[in-house]
This record gives C-alpha cells, sequence and structure tokens, in this order.
C-alpha cells in the first residue's frame, strides 16, 4: 500500500469551513460533498494514522477553517468514535 493517497475532486467543487462559538459548520455544493465523500471511503480504507489535511490553499474557499480527517484504530464491532453502544 502507498504511503500517500491520490486525492481527486469533482469538477465545480465547492468546499467552506467556518467556526462560530466554537462549532465548525462545513458548507459544500454538490461536487464538493461528492469530493469529500469519496475520499472519506478512500480514507477508511488506509491504516490508522493516514489522514487527509483541507486548507484554503489545496482545497477550501478563501477564509476557511483549515481541518485535518485522521483515520483512527478500527474497534470493536457496533463502537463509534471508540465508544461501545452501551456510551462506554
Amino acid at each position: 500500500m502507498s504511503d500517500w493517497m491520490q486525492i481527486e475532486w469533482v469538477d465545480g467543487f465547492e468546499i467552506r469551513v467556518t467556526v462560530k462559538n466554537g462549532e465548525a459548520v462545513l458548507s459544500a455544493n454538490r461536487e464538493g460533498l461528492l469530493s469529500l465523500a469519496r475520499q472519506l471511503a478512500m480514507l477508511a480504507e488506509q491504516p490508522a494514522g493516514s489522514h487527509i489535511h483541507y486548507d484554503e490553499y489545496n482545497s477550501l474557499e478563501d477564509g476557511s477553517a483549515e481541518f485535518t480527517v485522521e483515520k483512527t484504530e478500527d474497534g470493536p464491532a457496533g463502537s463509534v468514535a471508540g465508544k461501545t453502544e452501551d456510551g462506554v
């Protein structure tokens, strides 16, 4: 497996990220959402620690807050973000 992922974009994508009162808001047009969906699906198949960095210099609209999406270790079945269905 390669140490890097080929990031692809759907033509015409627009993505903006703002932070207001501690809440991040990601806004995107159809092409932006499709691009992100494909990239996240690809990231899900990578080893833990793999990540994609987004900023206004490589993908986001001017003035956007930068962010990183990172793959963590796969948890047990039924877990979300490291928590099981019973919240532990």
